[in-house]
């Protein structure tokens, strides 16, 4: 298994690359996804302003990015070279941001995915992650939400949270 750790700064021109090859396993769904209408990668500048960055592997083979969202951990992206895919990485990786916003002192977190996409939202289901109803949404998530229209136009999108003090 790879390393998990902190990205170093160094790493962030490697992160779009790694995104953008991630983003071509929706490519591979029955019907597929096309990512033209999926936002860019971020650039190294985006990656350098998160909140929080883990990598696996020297270089990286996988990432995930928190951010703060509500005033809780928000698992912005998780993506994993498909080179890798399938051995575990994706999910170490969500393991460790959870166990690292436990930490930092987080209660909760959040993330926004595909509803019936395989490696989306039954894959954090099966990390601990529940649908959140749109009612229990904060203000920020909500525009996050509402920032979203072109990915859920897509295919259909929802909101998930697990509460870190019940998932140790």
């Amino acid at each position: 298994m790879f390393e998990i750790r902190p990205a170093a700064l160094s790493e962030f021109a490697l992160l779009p690359a790694l995104e953008a090859e991630a983003d071509a396993a929706f490519g591979t769904l029955d019907p597929p996804i096309s990512v033209a209408d999926f936002p860019p990668p971020a650039d190294p500048a985006e990656f350098a302003a998160a909140f929080h960055i883990m990598v696996a592997g020297r270089p990286p083979a996988g990432f995930v990015r928190l951010e703060i969202v509500d005033g809780q951990a928000h698992l912005e992206q998780l993506a994993v070279s498909p080179e890798y895919a399938r051995q575990g990485i994706g999910r170490a990786l969500v393991m460790a941001a959870m166990a690292w916003a436990r930490e930092a002192g987080f209660h909760s977190m959040t993330l926004c995915t595909f509803a019936e996409v395989p490696f989306n939202a039954p894959f954090y289901a099966s990390c601990g992650f529940s649908e959140l109803d749109h009612r229990k949404w904060g203000p920020e998530l909500a525009k996050l939400r509402a920032s979203e229209a072109n990915l859920e136009a897509i295919a259909p999108r929802i909101a998930m949270k697990i509460d870190l003090t019940l998932s140790e």
